[in-house]
């Protein structure tokens, strides 16, 4: 049973995806032990108050599932001035652990308080580094999912990178993070270009040359046959190996640099640039674009996935990422409870394999690239290929039993 410890709740809230009524009570009028959730659901940014409810959703359909402890939910307003009263409210309630807060702030407010003293697990990060030993953090930050790019490159033994960013404060972090992690592999940073709609900083792109004397040939104009090559758009001469240029940039921006760019040139990003399946249009301008993200919208039919309920309203990938967010923050604080939390780690939760480093949960997305249309993993692309084979297949054989000769009965 989920219940909301505040006598005021968003009355817009979406109802979870299950059986499970949230019931609303006055914090302190039912002390029992249960697990606090605290989320800015009374937040002024409507957009803060919706990444809450759909954590909150996500949340309870993993009780649905793991049932166990009853779950209360603590309602903010603004959760860096009040996460220490409600906390303190969860407390006296007789909260076992608490997860939460979701921002940012409310993080660094809550690890400044030194009267931690349950199991907490904070769904964001911090820059402080004097907190509990009570205090565990676990979140979706995009910057780490730049530096699991960087090691993916250098395990394909790709060693020279082109930055491209857009110069927002996110693409800049993004850019940051992934050229930190990318010299600290001991890549080296060929150039960082900053698109800003002018294409030509894309067709001009910097990049390490060939080493001398193992240059291509130039294309020929004829095929093997002797035959003059169509005209069109001639190709660009292939690029060095031990390249890959790393877009940092939305799904938006993506679909715009990726046509530009060299084909032979190994492209990789973050889950920004993937939306979902649902649009295979706009997914082709992204042509073999690497990328990270999570098994709950890169493997829907995988039986860890398939085990826990959706929302019952559709999702943006952007939000459906926050309602996997809130399932796997469930399975991750009864590992705290149980006060052992490597016997269950690592963990294949929905949103990436999970362990924990020191007091930080980090979660390995799955890699990923754009074709046929599709963000495919390579399990996904061998069953879409081996459908594809299958439907052939039964096609030609009923092409062969519908031309067969009708055999005439014996008389």
């Amino acid at each position: 049973m989920i219940h909301a410890a505040s006598s005021v709740h968003s009355a817009s809230a979406a109802e979870p995806p299950t059986a499970v009524q949230v019931q609303i009570t006055t914090a302190g009028d039912n002390v029992a032990p249960h697990i606090a959730l605290l989320l800015p659901l009374k937040s002024r940014s409507p957009a803060l108050a919706r990444a809450a409810e759909v954590v909150q959703e996500g949340f309870a359909a993993a009780s649905s599932v793991q049932r166990g402890i009853p779950v209360r939910i603590y309602a903010s307003a603004d959760e860096s001035k009040d996460v220490i009263t409600l906390y303190h409210q969860a407390i006296a309630n007789g909260a076992l652990a608490v997860v939460g807060p979701l921002t940012h702030d409310g993080v660094s407010t809550l690890a400044g308080y030194p009267g931690i003293n349950v199991p907490t697990l904070a769904l964001n990060t911090t820059e402080k580094t004097n907190y509990s030993y009570n205090l565990y953090f676990f979140g979706l930050p995009v910057e780490n999912e730049a530096r699991e790019i960087a090691h993916l490159a250098t395990n394909s033994k790709l060693r020279n990178a082109t930055i491209i960013s857009t110069g927002t404060p996110l693409s800049k972090r993004l850019a940051s993070a992934f050229a930190e992690e990318w010299i600290n592999l001991g890549g080296t940073i060929t150039a960082e270009v900053l698109f800003q709609d002018d294409y030509s900083v894309l067709t001009n792109l910097p990049v390490a040359p060939w080493p001398e004397g193992t240059e291509p040939k130039p294309a020929s104009a004829v095929t093997d046959d002797g035959e003059p090559l169509a005209a069109g758009r001639p190709l660009p001469p292939p690029i060095a190996p031990g390249n890959m240029a790393f877009i940092a940039a939305d799904h938006e921006k993506a679909r715009l640099i990726r046509p530009y760019l060299n084909p032979t040139l190994p492209v990789y990003a973050t889950s920004m640039v993937f939306k979902g399946n649902a649009n295979t249009l706009a997914n082709y301008d992204l042509n073999e674009i690497h990328f990270v993200d999570m098994p709950w919208l890169l493997q829907p039919d995988h039986p860890a996935v398939m085990i826990y309920p959706h929302s019952s309203s559709l999702l943006e990938p952007e939000v459906d990422r926050l309602y996997a967010l809130g399932i796997d923050s469930y399975r991750l604080v009864y590992a705290l409870l149980a006060n052992q939390p490597n016997n269950v780690l690592p963990l294949d939760g929905v949103t990436g394999r999970i362990r924990l480093n020191g007091q930080q949960f980090q979660r390995e997305p799955l890699p990923a690239f754009f074709r046929q249309g599709l963000g495919l993993t390579t399990e996904t692309l061998a069953a879409l290929n081996a459908s594809k084979a299958a439907a052939k297949a039964a096609l030609k054989q009923a092409e062969n039993a519908s031309s067969a000769p009708a055999v005439s009965a014996p008389k």
